[in-house]
């Protein structure tokens, strides 16, 4: 099946340039220039609003571009919402604040300096890049009058995408389809498994792996036994192809331990899983492609916290990170891996590898019924095989929600040891 259009809009090379006058002062009343006071929140209709803060640039010549920019996160549309605004004269809004982002006593902070709009011709962009403005633009004022401006370039592009949902919850070993518009076609299946001897077939017998290197030896079998009440290990997803062939995985690989004096599993000793991909003929032989950390951050609201990485070298114990962030445990939220910060809590590594968008993936909260849909860029996918890894990934995040439940919780029976041993 061909991927499911859609169409990203970007916004980049955003700076602001005040008035000579105001540069000389403080904006805002409560912080110096340098220290980035003004932001701006974009908003297109019916589309949840976004902010990026705005860095000042010093060039006065209207026709130079900015010396220092920002990027906005950038809007996503399927083509049901491209349908929607096809035909439809469709603004993006950019209203500009002086000071700082966020709410006081709940009234909006920042003093309102001017808006511009831009106009978008979305469906225009399913086949091509099109951008509808790059350059500066006059916030407001009167005549030739000094006035801020703002510098955007705003375009739109094609980003194709692989969209699949899994047809029940990972641990019940659900079947994976394949989404595109109304049709909907199994494409994987899935096998969960929990190992009560906390080891992995896709690994050597004796060896497991731990957050600060590749390889320890395991417990042994009693050892394991009196500490079964305060850790979860040895749970493994195994994605296969319709012929019933493994094509990727995910193992846990460092248990998720209760931390001392605690019931939760904490930020300085996470858990870990392995996302692995087939290697060589033999059908229990596999290869890291990369790790997945997870724990439960303490706040006002408790957040799955993750740290993911890519397996660049099987004989090294680093990786190279390429997505990092905090979502709700009771809430959920999206798991995303994207250049661009979009999400709950998303940041990308600064030396990250990643180009545009990689993948999404839905995430419920503790307690609530999760059938993950994730979406493959369609440049990371050059067969199934490719997506099942993602597909895979999706399953440990989704997975490492309940992993990191609370200790004084009961987990549901899918999520127990098997009544025998796996390696038996």
């Amino acid at each position: 099946m061909d991927p499911c259009p859609f169409v990203r809009l970007t916004i980049d090379s955003l700076a602001l340039r005040l008035p000579e006058t105001a540069t000389n002062k403080q904006v805002g009343g409560e912080v110096h220039p340098s220290a980035t006071p003004c932001y701006c929140k974009l908003r297109i209709k019916h589309f949840p609003s976004q902010r990026a803060l705005l860095p000042l640039s010093s060039f006065s010549d209207a026709s130079s571009p900015p010396d220092s920019s920002t990027s906005a996160p950038g809007f996503h549309l399927d083509a049901d919402a491209i349908r929607r605004v096809s035909g439809k004269k469709i603004s993006l809004r950019v209203s500009v604040y002086a000071g700082r982002t966020g709410h006081t006593c709940g009234v909006a902070s920042g003093k309102l300096l001017g808006r511009v709009e831009v106009a978008v011709d979305l469906a225009a962009a399913l086949s091509r890049t099109v951008a509808f403005h790059n350059g500066w633009k006059k916030l407001g004022g009167d005549g030739d009058k000094p006035s801020a401006r703002l510098h955007l370039l705003v375009r739109a592009e094609p980003d194709p995408r692989f969209v699949f949902q899994f047809g029940g919850e990972p641990e019940c070993s659900p079947v994976v389809y394949q989404i595109q518009g109304n049709i909907k076609q199994p494409v994987f299946s899935c096998k969960f498994s929990s190992d009560r001897n906390g080891r992995s077939r896709s690994l050597p017998s004796g060896f497991t792996y731990s957050s600060r290197g590749w390889i320890t030896r395991t417990l042994s079998g009693d050892q394991w036994e009196k500490k079964q009440a305060r850790e979860r290990k040895g749970w493994m997803i195994t994605i296969h192809d319709l012929s019933g062939s493994p094509v990727a995985a995910a193992s846990m690989i460092t248990p998720f331990v209760a931390s001392p004096g605690s019931d939760r599993v904490s930020r300085s000793n996470p858990g870990a899983w392995l996302i692995l991909r087939p290697h060589g003929t033999c059908v229990s032989s596999w290869k890291p492609w990369g790790r997945l950390e997870a724990w439960r951050e303490r706040g006002a609201v408790d957040g799955l916290g993750y740290k993911f990485e890519l397996v660049t070298d099987s004989s090294s114990s680093t990786g190279v990170p390429i997505a990092e962030g905090t979502m709700s445990t009771k809430q959920g939220g999206k798991f995303i891996i994207d250049r661009r910060v979009s999400g709950e809590g998303e940041s990308p590594a600064r030396s990250s590898p990643v180009k545009g968008f990689v993948m999404g993936s839905s995430v419920e909260g503790e307690g609530k019924v999760s059938k993950p849909v994730v979406h493959v860029g369609a440049q990371h996918v050059t067969c199934m095989a490719d997506a099942a890894l993602f597909v895979a990934l999706s399953a440990a995040v989704d997975l490492s929600v309940d992993a990191c439940q609370l200790f004084s919780r009961k987990l549901r029976k899918e999520l127990c040891h098997d009544d025998q041993s796996s390696l038996s």
